[in-house]
């Protein structure tokens, strides 16, 4: 036995040949009806089914500013294990699935064609792309199945309905009332069964012909007919539809609507016969589930009118045929500058009147930004290459500052406003003024930088350095600024301009984060924190309480040490007037734990720990010399002590070696000139 077919033999389980038979069932028509009335879900319409796979994968509660959102599980959860996980927009599919909700209770909306509209590189398609996926697995479950029929023909093979129809619209409409009512007193669930609308051309020949040769027995024309288990998929063109505009001259509506077969012509003698015509165009071959518009404002004027029609009455018109019933989601998308044009032309009302506008803009909390990148530039995507802490980071914070709006109070930045956005706290606001940012910049993140710059200067800066073993922050942004002479969508110089400061901007903001972590790898001396915090407690309680201190070293009492409280309480900019009531605060909350039975500890008073961090690094760093790095004089006492802290980055902070090297030398230039910062 061949190693191949050991392999092969290992994939294959006993549950593949049940799975097989499981979706492809084959019945006659009274089996049909009794699925019908074990489960009335089947004959669902499509936008009753999409939105039932939707709720299929769960949802969760989140709040966003006050404000309880619904998360829809299925973007998340499901679409990360395709790969294609949409961050930051909870409301804008929160919205997206209302509409779909509202549809599927027939509420109207269920009538407009469905226009996802934002800037490029803003999720639309992927979005499609998700609900298109989703279909396609819904139908292979239980809770998804749908149904087609065939029709037996005088030489014993199948055909299939070429639109995939509702085998109850076989039901001639003199009997649908009573049927339906037998169906649902029967029914097992509460789901109501309906039919809705005729069989198609094809169908319609079929069985008239049967009928004639039946003597009007439409029972025994059910007879012919094969039920079948359907399943959907964009591959087979069964029940998924995508349409993307061509070249103007080359259009041809029977894209949509489907075309005469010339070479049946001869067979069946007119160009009228059904079955001489292919019912394959796009809005035929997606009934029952969903067809995507790729840039549907593209469309030329033949295929708008097919639009409307297919929107609001469910109806499309084959040539040579009858209007044609349709059940499907109609999905199209488009960028502002195309949704502009719809807007300013008055021959595109009744599109207009026809379109419910759904808008998905930029991620613009930076934390969802991040994530986006994450997807594609992770350890286990880019082998070989380390990239370093905060490089994805900094390309993300720039891709949202050139999203927000300016703010208009006087006293923030727009780096702050990103902070705000991202859930930290600034002095002075509150999620009440968060809200008020919002509502002042409708418009927000409706343009600025698409995710694919990014994404494509962090795959420049990973094939532009082959001799470096990771990528750093100062190598993407470097790729970002040289890129945005050549970016097609900066047209002039002001936003050319604007985009740059914010690069500095953001390095400086880069600077800050990398000196505090190198200086809390400095003083990551648990044994000193610890010894130093227990010196300023002592002193703090004293002072507090009006004693004195006992000198560890000569036993005698002594005033409370102001200069070591002080020195302290400045790193983290507590006043003068301001230093009494911090330092009850302090023992006001080692207090509180004590009643609760709990020790104080240092790391639990965030404020406090950063006080002592930075303490203790103004008082080692000179110890180290790291200043030494810049001039590469570095004694073995002095570098053994540069190896720990780097060793501290390593593990705490996820450098590598020569990303931790290079931090650490970064750090040193900026205190040899002299800029720190507390």
């Amino acid at each position: 036995m061949s190693q191949g077919f050991k392999i092969l033999n290992e994939l294959r389980s006993d549950g593949d040949i049940t799975d097989y038979q499981r979706l492809h069932w084959e019945g006659s028509f009274d089996e049909y009806l009794d699925l019908v009335i074990a489960h009335p879900e089947v004959t669902r319409t499509a936008y009753q089914r999409l939105y039932d796979m939707i709720l299929s994968h769960g949802t969760e509660e989140t709040y966003e500013h006050k404000e309880k959102i619904t998360r829809y599980k299925f973007f998340t959860e499901y679409a990360s294990q395709h790969g294609d996980a949409v961050f930051g927009l909870d409301r804008t599919l929160a919205n997206l699935v209302h509409t779909f909700k509202s549809a599927a209770q027939g509420y109207g909306t269920e009538k407009r064609v469905l226009l996802l509209h934002g800037p490029v590189g803003s999720a639309k398609s992927t979005i499609a792309r998700l609900l298109k996926r989703g279909l396609e697995d819904y139908s292979r479950t239980d809770a998804g199945a749908i149904y087609a029929y065939s029709w037996k023909m005088p030489d014993g093979t199948l055909s299939k309905c070429p639109m995939h129809e509702e085998p109850l619209k076989l039901i001639p409409h003199e009997y649908r009332a009573k049927l339906l009512e037998k169906l649902n007193a029967h029914k097992k669930s509460s789901f109501e069964i309906t039919i809705r609308g005729d069989v198609c051309p094809f169908c319609r020949q079929m069985f008239t012909d049967r009928l004639k040769q039946y003597g009007g027995d439409w029972q025994r024309v059910l007879g012919d007919i094969r039920v079948y288990r359907l399943i959907l998929s964009e591959q087979d063109r069964i029940g998924i539809g995508t349409f993307q505009p061509k070249d103007e001259k080359n259009q041809d509506s029977t894209e949509l609507t489907g075309d005469i077969n010339y070479r049946k012509i001869a067979e069946y003698g007119a160009e009228s016969d059904a079955r001489a015509f292919n019912f394959d165009g796009e809005l035929n071959i997606a009934n029952r589930g969903l067809v995507e518009f790729i840039e549907v404002l593209k469309l030329d004027v033949a295929f708008l009118y097919d639009l409307l029609g297919a929107s609001q009455e469910h109806k499309i018109k084959p040539k040579k045929f009858a209007q044609t019933d349709i059940d499907e989601v109609i999905l199209g998308h488009t960028n502002s500058p195309e949704y502009r044009k719809l807007q300013s032309n008055e021959f595109m009302e009744a599109l207009r009147d026809r379109t419910v506008k759904i808008d998905v803009p930029y991620v613009t909390r930076l934390r969802d930004e991040v994530k986006i990148y994450e997807k594609d530039f992770n350890p286990q995507r880019v082998k070989g290459k380390h990239i370093a802490p905060h490089t994805i980071e900094v390309a993300a914070m720039w891709a949202v500052l050139t999203r927000l709006s300016p703010p208009k109070h006087h006293n923030l930045t727009l780096m702050q406003k990103l902070k705000l956005y991202n859930g930290k706290t600034l002095p002075g606001f509150t999620e009440d003024n968060i809200i008020d940012l919002k509502r002042e910049a409708p418009e927000e993140g409706m343009s600025g930088i698409s995710p694919r710059y990014i994404q494509d200067k962090i795959s420049n800066a990973l094939v532009a350095h082959p001799e470096e073993d990771n990528i750093n922050p100062f190598m993407v942004l470097k790729e970002l600024e040289e890129g945005l002479r050549h970016h097609a969508l900066i047209t002039d110089e002001d936003t050319l301009k604007h985009y740059k400061e914010l690069l500095a901007v953001v390095k400086e903001e880069y600077e800050d984060i990398v000196k505090n972590e190198v200086q809390r790898a400095i003083a990551a001396d648990e044994e000193a924190l610890t010894r130093l915090c227990g010196n300023y407690i002592d002193n703090v309680k004293a002072y507090t309480q009006r004693e004195k201190v006992r000198n560890r070293y000569t036993g005698s009492y002594e005033e409370p040490d102001e200069r070591l409280m002080r020195s302290v309480e400045e790193k983290i900019d507590i006043p003068e007037s301001r230093k009494d009531d911090f330092r009850r605060e302090i023992m006001n909350y080692i207090g509180a734990l004590a009643i609760d039975g709990k020790k104080f500890d240092y790391r639990t008073n965030e404020r406090l720990q950063k006080a002592l961090e930075l303490k203790l690094f103004e008082d080692q760093k000179d110890t180290i010399k790291l200043s030494s790095l810049v001039s590469n004089v570095v004694d073995k006492a002095t570098q053994e002590k540069i190896d720990i802290v780097k060793q501290r980055l390593i593990r705490n902070y996820g450098y590598n070696e020569s990303s931790a090297t290079d931090v650490l030398t970064f750090v040193a230039s900026i205190f040899a000139r002299g800029q720190t910062k507390k």
